[in-house]
């Protein structure tokens, strides 16, 4: 019995051999089945997409400038207003009883205007008087007709009544300063007044409505923002506000054309251009040290949208470069190896393995580095020659949605492996491989 069972084992082992040897000799004959795709030159465009909101390049917050309750409210949301045309009403009544004010107090001053003007004309007449009189008593004391001390009292007289001349100006000089300042507080009064009717101070329409009639508006102070009442929009001219990640902002520049799709209009697409790249990361109050670093980034649309609204969501995809027949890898070919480089930044390559034998997958340890030489992680392609799988190194530019631009290491006509995935990933360089399916997609992008 344990004869029979050292036979059924003996018999075991050798068809397992016998198994490992064949698929040994298949993987050494066969390699690893593999797709390709050939080289070839394609019409690139990189594209950078990103999603914001539809704003108006013109948009006015309309607040009140004075205290008071609405008595009037002309428009509703949706209605379009052109520049001037009457909005909303506020309460005047306060501001008109300060305009009748001032305007008494105007009409007092100018009345004690006149009567100081009358009461200079009599000090000039008493002047006058005063010094024909000084001119008489100064010929009679010639003629000895008269004492010193009527002399005297002439001269006085006349000192005396150019004081009061002199004073009496004063107060006319002072009266029409006093007229200057009311006028100006009937001007202040007057503005005022006028701020209690509100217009539209541009073409465009009213998108936003916060205030009923009979609802009394706040005035905004330097720490607390007084109500908006309406907003008014000028949509004759449409901006998308996006935000694009900080790894993106290097390669967009104003100027740049953008497709802009609105989710509200799935259907059609819209061309614009880039007219503001923001320079400060967006600050978003509250938020984790750990969120994406986003810009702003501004496309202003080259048609007007009928019926669109502030607000809605939209994706804009801006084209930062452009070639024309440029030689082009697919972008799943593409993959990164460690590789030994020399001081000269030469590639060195490991051994080729015999006829015969399996590819070796052991890893050369970095005691075994000649000197000058070091490991360095190289982004490339593989590609097939002989039935090997060939790393190649490559140089790549702008990025379009399939393919890669080939700056330098692959020419037109180079068959690449594409897949599948898991094949790329675990290839090396050197290994057996069996194409399976290869294909030239000139036209992709």
């Amino acid at each position: 019995m344990n004869r029979k069972k050292l036979f059924i084992g003996l018999g075991l082992v050798v068809l397992l051999a016998a198994i490992a040897y064949a698929n040994l000799n298949f993987t050494r004959e066969t390699g690893v089945e593999v797709n390709i795709e050939t080289i070839a030159q394609r019409d690139l465009e990189a594209v950078v997409s990103a999603s914001g909101k539809i704003r108006p390049k013109k948009s006015v917050d309309i607040s009140a400038d004075t205290m008071g309750k609405v008595v009037g409210l002309a428009v509703n949301e949706g209605d379009i207003v052109t520049a001037g045309q009457f909005l909303l009403q506020i309460d005047p009544r306060n501001l008109q009883t300060q305009v009748n004010r001032t305007k008494a107090s105007l009409a007092a001053a100018q009345s004690q205007l006149a009567e100081t003007k009358n009461s200079v004309e009599n000090a000039r007449t008493n002047l006058k008087q005063a010094q024909d009189n000084l001119a008489r008593q100064q010929e009679l004391i010639k003629a000895g007709l008269t004492p010193r001390e009527t002399v005297d009292r002439a001269e006085n007289e006349v000192k005396l009544r150019e004081s009061d001349l002199a004073q009496r100006l004063q107060s006319v000089k002072t009266q029409e300063t006093r007229i200057q300042q009311e006028e100006a507080n009937l001007e202040n009064a007057q503005y005022d007044l006028n701020k209690v009717q509100i217009s539209s101070p541009i073409d465009g329409i009213v998108t936003r409505r916060n205030i009923e009639e009979g609802e009394t508006v706040v005035v905004g102070t330097m720490n607390n923002a007084g109500t908006v009442l309406l907003t008014v929009a000028d949509l004759s001219v449409i901006e998308t506000e996006i935000e694009v990640d900080e790894t993106d902002i290097p390669f967009i520049r104003n100027g740049q054309l953008a497709k802009v799709t609105i989710d509200a209009f799935p259907e059609k697409t819209f061309e614009g251009r880039v007219t503001e790249v923001g320079n400060s990361a967006i600050q978003v109050a509250g938020a984790a040290t750990s969120r994406a670093t986003n810009f702003k980034v501004v496309v202003t649309l080259d048609e007007s949208v009928p019926d669109v609204r502030p607000g809605f969501t939209c994706t804009a995809v801006i084209t930062t470069a452009t070639r024309q027949q440029a030689v082009s890898a697919p972008i799943q070919a593409t993959t990164v190896r460690e590789m030994v480089v020399n001081s000269d930044g030469t590639f060195v390559r490991a051994p080729t393995t015999p006829a015969g034998q399996v590819a070796s997958r052991r890893i050369t340890t970095p005691a075994e580095l000649e000197p000058g030489q070091t490991r360095k992680e190289v982004e490339g392609v593989f590609t097939v020659a002989e039935g090997k799988a060939v790393f190649t190194p490559v140089t790549f530019g702008i990025a379009g949605e399939k393919y890669l631009e080939v700056l330098n290491g692959l020419k037109a006509g180079d068959e690449v492996i594409t897949g599948p995935f898991t094949s790329v990933r675990s290839l090396r360089d050197g290994d057996p491989v069996k194409v399976t399916t290869g294909f030239t997609n000139p036209t992709g992008k």
